[in-house]
């Protein structure tokens, strides 16, 4: 049985992370969503709302599970007892960053191979990060994440206009005023 361990901080999870979650549930037996509880980044969810954000956005495949690990990836792949990690990709920077992490999770653990999955089109921009900074801004990102994670932003950034799907710009005069 071929399983897959999908790690990853998932702050939030969005439709770039669930199309390569579906894609490694068609390819593997069983896929472990790994989310990582404590990154040596700032985080806008907590880890139980980062589960239950991809809990909720991830429910339909059957053959996924959702754990939270903290430590090295490959322990959690050892401990899991999965074959492959699983890795979405967007560019060339994506691909040394994890080829370099494959090399050294392959010299610890040489049983657990990494795969990667270059991500479909439309999300190859998309990232956490710049999710957020869109919500954080007030701008349209409906496109991005499902609509519990958008109104999960909402209330996270007190940006209730987030859940209209709507440009949201706030002229002063000839500026724009951002709100943090």
């Amino acid at each position: 049985m071929a399983r897959a361990l999908y790690p990853g901080t998932f702050d939030p999870i969005h439709n770039g992370h669930i199309d390569i979650a579906v894609r490694a549930s068609a390819l593997f037996d069983e896929v472990v969503v790994a989310i990582y509880d404590a990154p040596p980044k700032k985080l806008l969810f907590d880890t139980n709302e980062r589960f239950e954000l991809a809990r909720r956005a991830l429910e339909h495949i059957p053959n996924l599970r959702i754990i939270t690990y903290t430590g090295l990836t490959i322990e959690c792949a050892r401990d899991q007892e999965v074959n492959v990690i699983v890795r979405g990709l967007r560019n060339v920077a994506d691909f040394e960053y994890e080829q370099q992490i494959g090399w050294a999770n392959n010299h610890l653990t040489p049983a657990i191979d990494l795969c990667c999955l270059f991500c479909s089109n439309p999300f190859a921009y998309l990232s956490a990060t710049i999710l957020k900074e869109v919500a954080s801004l007030g701008g349209d990102c409906t496109a991005w994440a499902p609509p519990q994670v958008i109104d999960a932003l909402a209330t996270k950034l007190n940006r209730p206009e987030l859940r209209l799907g709507t440009k949201v710009f706030l002229p002063h005069q000839d500026k724009l005023i951002h709100h943090d």
